[in-house]
């Protein structure tokens, strides 16, 4: 039986999108629902990376999906809306609680017109609580949860995550509560409301990290560190160290193969010691004793001692890593006649990574086609173009939506 799973998605910024992403990649149908003006992502892009006039952003987590423009203020736009929902599997939005059952789309109204429904809901701190109505973003995230504290540390303090690992992270956890939905309505005809928040989806990537500060004696102290230890509960040499022509990171290691590999009589007298209470001491040794070397030859003593470490690569040594392009990492994609770069999807099924299929480069680009779908007629459609209910490439109708900032 040939069972393809059908996802209506009301999202925008990243969590939502890269969620339905993981989706369509794996072969859901997902129709993105937008305002006449185009999600945000397609008016913003970090650094101000567009492509061919196309955002970057956008071109990051949407790919494999088809794209409606409605504006669902409007009678008609909100009865579209349902059409879909009704021959849908999965709805998926991750605006601020209370914004979709303003729209007449909350849970329980879309329940009662698809029984089945998977309604899969992805906020900032939560849908209810004290803080539910407070904004919810990446960063902003990261600063509650305690990642920003327990990153970077040393004399610099605190640091910022370098890039948006809690929407991503929230997006796949996302995509793996519609998952499990999934099978569940497979096995009982039932469907489910998911809900995911950024402020979870924070606190679940220290899941380790969490358990055992609240474990550890003494906790309050454990968290200062030097510049060069990576993480408060791990033993030195674990951290960041500088070398003659870069930096390189060191992982777990026997002290024995360290100080072999570097023949080091001070490291060889270290060997018994905790190197956990005396990691300061025991990581500003390592420090002084690499800095003066290359990394040629640094990793030619390591890998012949079996020590655990990499040299700290930016984004352009990334992309020409021989291990990166070798696993597929990268895929080139037209848009409008110039190349972009996208990352792909990061698992193999089968021994393959599923394959760019379609982007919707533009906001409605598969407006006409969906309605089609949903038995309207061509003067149906062409009606609907012209009272601005629904967009299209070229001609976005008549938008009662602000433009986003």
């Amino acid at each position: 039986m040939n069972i393809k799973m059908r996802v209506v998605s009301f999202c925008h910024y990243l969590q939502g999108p890269a969620c339905t992403q993981y989706l369509a990649d794996i072969g859901a149908d997902v129709i993105k629902v937008e305002p006449l003006g185009g999600a945000f992502e397609r008016h913003w892009s970090g650094g101000k990376s567009f492509v061919n006039g196309i955002s970057a952003f956008s071109l990051a987590v949407n790919r494999n999906k088809r794209s409606i423009s409605l504006d669902l203020k409007r009678k008609e736009g909100l009865e579209i809306a349902y059409r879909l929902i009704e021959h849908a599997d999965v709805l998926v939005e991750n605006y601020r609680p209370g914004v979709l059952e303003r729209l007449g789309l909350g849970y329980e109204k879309v329940r009662a017109r698809n029984p089945g429904i998977i309604y899969a809901s992805a906020s900032g701190l939560g849908a209810s609580g004290p803080a539910s109505d407070r904004p919810g973003q990446d960063l902003l995230m990261q600063a509650r949860s305690g990642l920003v504290a327990v990153t970077g540390g040393g004399e610099h303090g605190p640091s910022v995550v370098g890039a948006a690992v809690v929407d991503q992270h929230g997006g796949s956890l996302l995509a793996m509560g519609v998952l499990a939905a999934y099978v569940r309505r497979l096995q009982t005809g039932k469907g489910t409301h998911v809900e995911s928040s950024l402020f979870a989806a924070a606190i679940d990537l220290q899941v380790e990290a969490l358990t055992k500060y609240y474990a550890a004696p003494n906790r309050e102290t454990l968290l200062a560190r030097g510049a060069n230890v990576g993480s408060w509960y791990h033993d030195a040499p674990y951290g960041l160290y500088e070398i003659e022509d870069g930096r390189i990171v060191m992982s777990m290691n026997d002290p024995r193969k360290l100080a072999d590999a570097l023949d080091s009589e001070e490291l060889r007298s270290m060997v018994a010691i905790d190197r956990f209470v005396e990691r300061e001491r025991y990581a500003a040794v390592i420090a002084r004793l690499l800095k003066p070397r290359e990394f040629a030859g640094l990793a030619a003593l390591f890998d012949r001692n079996g020590i655990w470490y990499e040299r700290v690569q930016d984004y352009e040594d990334l992309r020409n890593d021989p291990q990166a392009i070798h696993n597929g990492t990268f895929t080139e994609v037209d848009v409008k006649g110039k190349p972009a770069t996208l990352i792909s999807h990061p698992l193999r099924y089968d021994g393959a990574l599923p394959g760019v299929r379609s982007m919707p480069l533009d906001s409605g680009a598969d407006s006409q086609g969906i309605l089609a779908e949903l038995g309207l007629s061509e003067d149906e459609q062409a009606r609907l173009f012209e009272d601005g209910v629904v967009g299209r490439p070229g001609r976005a109708g008549k938008s009662r939506f602000r433009k986003s900032p």
